[in-house]
């Protein structure tokens, strides 16, 4: 439990009659799931040599929740994965994905729904596609309004398993800008919505910059 947990970090003693070095077995390592705590959670992190903090180390531990309830058992290479999708998209101003709706079949019109919040506000659509992950890039394009168009694609298993976290690393052109974004999640759908969202506040990241910059010129 997160308790137990929590109690090792500080004291492992109370918890384990003999140290496992002691029988010639490495120490004991914790492992985490739906349980572990904040505490648990940034202390592997730091185990792993692996620096985040603020922001970027609260929306890290909220997608590890989120991934815990998907999951048994949370991997090394599962908790680089979300680091590293946090590191490269948590800024104040930037559009998170906080719901996802998809519908298709072989018959039906591949559907998707979204909810994305920046700042408080809440921003929805709806959109279809020729796929359920393009229909979802579509509803996020007419929610932020940025007009990205997909380019590159690569999916790949972080982790072995029916439960694998799926990898996405994508690349999207809006007007003269090229950037790449990455998501994961155990849903190849949900992966690469988060990845395109990725891409899209880096488009609005670039010309954000580029206004200020103009502003400093003035005319």
């Amino acid at each position: 439990s997160g308790i137990h947990q929590d109690g090792m970090l500080k004291e492992r003693s109370t918890y384990e009659i003999m140290r496992p070095e002691e029988v010639g077995v490495p120490k004991t390592d914790l492992v985490l799931g739906k349980h572990s705590g904040r505490h648990a959670f940034g202390d592997t992190l730091a185990k792993m040599g692996i620096t985040i903090s603020g922001d970027a180390l609260n929306s890290a531990f909220v997608r590890f929740k989120e991934l815990a309830d998907r999951k048994v058992e949370i991997t090394d290479a599962d908790l680089e994965a979300i680091v590293a999708e946090e590191l490269g998209t948590t800024v104040a101003r930037d559009f998170a994905l906080e719901d996802l709706e998809v519908a298709g079949g072989t018959v039906g019109v591949p559907r998707a729904r979204v909810v994305l919040t920046r700042e408080g506000e809440k921003l929805e659509a709806t959109a279809e596609g020729d796929g359920m992950i393009d229909a979802a890039c579509r509803a996020i394009k007419s929610a932020t309004g940025v007009d990205a168009s997909l380019i590159g694609f690569n999916v790949s298993a972080v982790t072995g398993g029916v439960d694998a976290l799926g990898d996405v690393i994508i690349q999207v052109e809006a007007g003269s800008d090229k950037v790449s974004g990455r998501g994961v999640s155990t849903d190849v759908v949900e992966a690469s919505a988060r990845a395109f969202l990725s891409a899209v506040n880096k488009v609005e990241r670039m010309r954000a910059r580029s206004e200020v910059r103009q502003a400093e010129v003035g005319p």
